[in-house]
Order: C-alpha cells, then sequence, then structure tokens
C-alpha cells in the first residue's frame, strides 16, 4: 500500500507557522517514503471561510515549495459523499435520529455541573424508536459504551482514552450539514490515508475519529500529533510573539529554505546539524524523532538561520528570491554602462546583510544616486578637514585609467600618507561620500562596483557639501 499524508488546513485565515510546519512533516514523511501527499480544505465553516484565506494557504505552500500530489480538494465539495456515509451508518444502528432540544441538553448540562459531572450528552435518543412530529432532529454517533481507544502515537506514544470519557458526537446538523469530526473520518478514508500528522490539538478528537473509522469497518491509519509551539513566554504561539502569516516572513526578507529549515528544526533534530537541504530532510526525517514536548519560537534563531543562507546559496538563486524585494522597494537594476551586475553586488554584500529586505535596501546606492546624506553618518565623518581629504582622493582617483579594486585601495593608501592620517579619517568619510552611509563592504571593492563615473561625480558633491558645511 502506498504511503499517503495530507495537510488539512481550514481556509478561515493566512497559513500561520504552526501550520506550515505540520504541513512540513507531513509533506517530509510522504517523499521520505515515496508516498503522495495531498492538500484538502476543509471549509465547511461557511461562515469563517473565505476565498482570500484558500488563496493564502495555497500561495504560502507554493512558496515554500510543499508541492502536493492531490488538491486542493474542497470539503464543500463533498456534501452529496457526507449524506450517503450518513444514511449507512442510519441503515447500519451506529448513528441515530436526535430530537433533543436546546433547553433539554442545557438543562442536563447544568444539572451534571452541579453534581460536578463531566458535561456530556445522556444518550436520551440512544435508542429511541417513535419520531416525533415538529421536532427537528440532529444525527449523533452511537459511541461505544465500553472499552478503551488507544492511539499509538508516533510522537507522544501510546494515548488511552476509555470510551466512558466520550459522548455519542453530533455527526450533522439540523439543517443536514455534516460536522467536522465526521468530514475528517470520510474524507481519511476515502482519500486512503495512511498516515495522520497533525498538531496535538486534535488528540481529544483523535479517539472519536477512530471510534467512527471502526463503525465503518475501515482500517484505523496512523496517527502522530505534533506538540504546539510556544512564544519566548512560554504561551501559545500568537501575533504578539511574531506569528504571523507565512507569506509575511518572504515579506520580511526569509528565504523559503531558511523557513522550513527553521520549522524542521523546531522539534526535530539530527546529531548537531543545524542547516539541511531539501534532499538531506527527506533522507533523514522520520516521524517518530519528533519531540513530544512543546517547543519555543525564536526569532533571532530564525534571523541567524537565514543568514546562513544569504552566505552559502549560489549567488543566482539569492538574486531570484531578492527580486520581489527589489520590485517591493521601487529598485530598477540597470546592469552595464557604468553599473554593475547584480551578482557581482551579492556577493559584495552577502555576509553583510541578514534578510532579503535588508539586502535590497543596503544595494541601492549602487544603481540610484542619493538625494541626501546619513545625518548621524554625515555629522560625525564629515569635518573641517574633510573637503581636503576628499578633494585629494578625487585627484587621485581621476588619474585612475584602469579602474579596478587594486588600483583604489592603492590610490587610497597614498591619500593617507600623503597627508599623514590613519585609515581611521580618510575610510569613513571616503564611504559616508560615495554611498550616503556609513556601512558597505571594503571601499575598494565597494568603488570598483560604483564605477569611476559615478565615483568622482558623488566625490565632487561631498566635497561641495562638506565645503559648505564645515569649512
Amino acid at each position: 500500500m502506498t504511503l499517503r499524508t495530507r495537510f488539512a488546513p481550514s481556509p478561515t485565515g493566512y497559513l500561520h507557522i504552526g501550520g506550515a510546519r505540520t504541513a512540513l512533516y507531513s509533506w517530509l514523511h510522504a517523499r521520505k517514503h515515496n508516498g503522495q501527499f495531498v492538500l484538502r480544505i476543509e471549509d465547511t465553516d461557511r461562515e469563517r471561510s473565505t476565498q482570500a484565506s484558500v488563496d493564502a494557504i495555497i500561495e504560502g505552500m507554493d512558496w515554500l515549495g510543499l508541492d502536493y500530489d492531490e488538491g486542493p480538494i474542497f470539503q464543500t465539495e463533498r456534501f452529496d459523499r457526507y449524506a450517503e456515509v450518513i444514511d449507512q451508518m442510519l441503515e447500519q444502528g451506529t448513528a441515530y435520529r436526535c430530537y433533543c432540544t436546546r433547553d433539554e441538553l442545557d438543562a442536563v448540562r447544568e444539572a451534571q455541573r452541579a453534581n460536578k459531572e463531566k458535561p456530556r450528552y445522556n444518550g436520551k435518543c440512544r435508542d429511541r424508536k417513535d419520531t416525533p412530529e415538529g421536532l427537528d432532529s440532529v444525527i449523533r454517533f452511537k459511541n461505544p459504551l465500553e472499552g478503551d481507544v488507544i492511539i499509538d502515537d508516533l510522537i507522544k506514544g501510546q494515548i488511552v482514552i476509555n470510551n466512558r470519557e466520550l459522548d455519542d458526537l453530533i455527526i450533522a446538523r439540523t439543517d443536514g450539514t455534516p460536522t467536522y469530526n465526521f468530514t475528517v473520518v470520510v474524507d481519511d478514508l476515502d482519500m486512503e490515508m495512511t498516515h495522520i500528522i497533525r498538531g496535538d490539538d486534535h488528540i481529544n478528537n483523535t479517539p472519536r475519529q477512530i471510534n467512527m473509522i471502526t463503525a465503518l469497518g475501515k482500517d484505523v491509519p496512523k496517527y502522530a500529533h505534533a506538540p504546539m509551539i510556544l512564544g519566548d513566554d512560554g504561551k501559545r504561539l500568537s501575533k504578539r510573539h511574531g506569528a504571523v502569516g507565512v507569506m509575511q516572513y518572504r515579506d520580511d526578507g526569509y528565504f523559503p529554505q531558511a523557513v522550513l529549515n527553521y520549522l524542521l528544526r523546531l522539534g526535530w533534530s539530527h546529531e548537531d546539524q543545524e542547516i539541511f537541504s531539501r534532499e538531506e530532510m527527506i533522507e533523514l526525517f522520520k516521524i517518530e524523532n519528533v519531540n513530544g514536548a512543546a517547543s519555543t519560537f525564536n526569532t533571532k534563531k530564525l534571523i541567524w538561520v537565514n543568514e546562513q543562507y544569504i552566505k552559502t546559496l549560489p549567488v543566482a538563486e539569492i538574486a531570484e528570491h531578492l527580486q520581489w524585494h527589489l520590485d517591493d522597494q521601487g529598485l530598477t537594476i540597470v546592469e552595464g554602462d557604468d553599473f554593475p551586475t547584480l551578482h557581482d553586488v551579492i556577493e559584495a554584500h552577502r555576509d553583510r546583510a541578514k534578510t532579503l529586505k535588508e539586502l535590497a535596501a543596503g544595494i541601492r546606492y549602487y544603481y540610484q544616486d542619493f538625494e541626501s546624506y546619513d545625518e548621524n553618518a554625515a555629522k560625525k565623518h564629515f569635518k573641517t578637514a574633510t573637503p581636503a581629504i576628499l578633494q585629494n582622493l578625487l585627484d587621485k582617483f581621476s588619474q585612475i585609467e584602469d579602474w579596478n579594486a587594486q588600483n583604489i585601495e592603492t590610490e587610497i593608501k597614498n591619500t593617507c600618507e600623503e597627508l599623514e592620517l590613519g585609515m581611521g579619517k580618510v575610510g569613513p568619510a571616503l564611504r559616508v561620500a560615495v554611498t550616503g552611509t556609513a556601512m558597505s563592504p571594503s571601499l575598494e571593492v565597494t568603488l570598483d562596483l560604483i564605477g569611476k563615473k559615478r565615483s568622482l561625480a558623488r566625490l565632487e558633491k561631498a566635497v561641495e557639501f562638506a565645503t559648505a558645511k564645515y569649512a
């Protein structure tokens, strides 16, 4: 039998980071065993489900590279199938109609609470034979009254739930629409799921679903419940901890590979290895090795992982992901005619940026002239002596015929010697003059990439500015 897993989000919001990790675990388990991975959209909550959420989920999956073999499959397109199975269960006696009113159910639960009992349906209609007139009915699953449900969880270990802890779950509302636990069972069986990997907030649902699967005479799939992700304060991850939609991580400048890598390590490890290629993820991942305890989300660690990708990925791949940020920041790359290639600029800056967003912002001065200098940098490095220093550099740079890093470095050193100044007096002023900021790669590399024509023009402008300001 082919191993099959699924990711089944509800389209009531974006694809959040916890859901993305669940999808990753399911995807890896399928890929590792040459199985199949299915995307199912559980959209039976019509009031809260939106097309925008569906689009956000699919966009997030695509950005992360979690390709699926089937789907997206929508539950709202399967209502006829759910009705068919409900009729089958009513006929077999594993489900029944319940005519209890809301007032009756509330009264039962109030009495149970008063007796310090667990609120639950009391089974009044379980063996009812009559059909009351004028009353709407829900349909309930006839849960076993005795015995235990044993879940051999691949992550949590064995979990035992006594059937006395479970009541007769509603599987269809009065208007005939099916409920979550029931549709999940039908879908998982029809789609021949062999492994159900999901968050441990579903553990309470699992014994109910197993009982329904058994009642339908089918084999129970294997379950793995991944622990929740916590914020650094020990509380469940939320927006205030940075739990945003997956696509926000793209907008913030993270590589999809970095997000996947971080999520993989958020509850799973392989010796001391921190960075994994996609191939290594598939080869080394074992669902049984996922930690059963909750994990803590650490943004600093995610940034560190992202930095490793900026430093090590092929430049062409970085450029591909960087393009979205260049477009977002309105920076058009024009190569040639005194402008450097984007690949050369990335190579010069890859050790200085933590995110793609930061990288895009940091390379603007290679392709656009700046209107003003960083105020703090200019105040610190443009002093009374600066115009003379910059003019000396301008004169020497003008004489360079072969504009390259080595010749530029030589002339910078010559200026330092001629003016009897240390590099700490010359370099920062030069950097602000040609980049507008106090940060850049080495000066010789920076000026080489900016090009002779624009470097000289910016030095002339800086001499005028510093003279007017400080002379």
